[in-house]
């Protein structure tokens, strides 16, 4: 399957900003079950200067200086990925959780991908004990790690209300945890928390999800915004995307953008400006999957 992505960020300011330095994270990358076709990074207005370069995941970072006095910025990014991944494994045939805590611990490789990176708290995903309680439930002693994960995550997706209301980026997971609602990072966050509760490694994933759906099923939530999910080392099975909104294993529905220890990571823009501290966020996202 081929998706053509576009997406369009509009910040409108307060008051006139004078200076912004951006690290913007749009762009896809070529992956496992995933190859990139075409990207373009529009921006207006123009910046100064605008260079690329990898971070230490492997993301496609591009840095932009603009030095032009404006009230609006607009981040337009466009790309072309063709998704076909292999089918995820049974997961009864998964090693079990404990040989993989285990093993996880054990690591010697200190590369982006190494499970050593994702074991401990990160800035958005702290130890948070009611997590690791919540999930400890579907680990029982010897049980294969991605078929307990699949459990979590179907469970997750029974007690959670996707609510864009109810929280912002900056909400803390406990918060969300206890209200028992928010939206696709929220969920990711939690899920997070717990695996890496019982020592086992998850990574957090942004992207995209098809907007389009297949046959008879519903339309998935999270679909034209982007998407977060998250990535379990499975040992010899690898890493494996588990996406908690929608209770589904990562197959073609879903197009990798980022991936980090958390949102703080893979942010789609971060940066400063200087002049105003008011602003309004329009994000506005389409998924296309080409008709063969």
């Amino acid at each position: 399957m081929i998706y053509d992505i576009h997406h369009v960020s509009t910040y409108e300011y307060g008051s006139r900003v004078t200076f912004s330095y951006c690290a913007l994270r749009l762009l896809p990358q070529d992956g496992p079950g995933q190859k990139v076709l075409a990207t373009d990074l529009h921006i207006d207005p123009a910046p100064k200067e605008m260079h690329e370069r990898p971070c230490f995941f492997g993301n496609r970072v591009t840095s932009i200086t603009i030095d032009t006095a404006h009230r609006r910025l607009t981040v337009e990014a466009s790309s072309s990925v063709e998704v076909a991944r292999d089918p995820a494994p049974d997961p009864s045939t998964t090693p079990a959780w404990e040989e993989v805590r285990e093993e996880a611990f054990g690591s010697q490789s200190l590369s982006w991908q190494s499970p050593a990176h994702f074991l401990h708290p990160s800035r958005f995903v702290p130890r948070f004990p009611p997590a690791r309680d919540y999930a400890h439930r579907f680990f029982s002693p010897g049980r294969p790690v991605l078929e307990a994960a699949v459990d979590l995550m179907k469970n997750m997706r029974r007690d959670f209300t996707y609510d864009p209301t109810s929280t912002v980026v900056s909400t803390p997971l406990s918060q969300a945890f206890e209200q028992r609602s928010g939206v696709c990072q929220d969920f990711a966050h939690i899920m997070i928390a717990g695996l890496r509760g019982l020592g086992l490694p998850a990574a957090y994933v942004s992207g995209y999800i098809r907007t389009v759906p297949l046959g008879s099923t519903p339309v998935l939530e999270g679909a034209d915004a982007m998407h977060a999910w998250v990535s379990l080392w499975c040992g010899k099975a690898g890493w494996i995307g588990l996406d908690p909104t929608n209770a589904k294993l990562i197959g073609n529905d879903h197009i990798v953008l980022a991936e980090g220890r958390d949102y703080a990571d893979i942010s789609p823009v971060a940066g400063i400006i200087s002049g105003s501290r008011e602003q309004d966020i329009d994000v506005k996202v389409d998924v296309v999957p080409r008709r063969g």
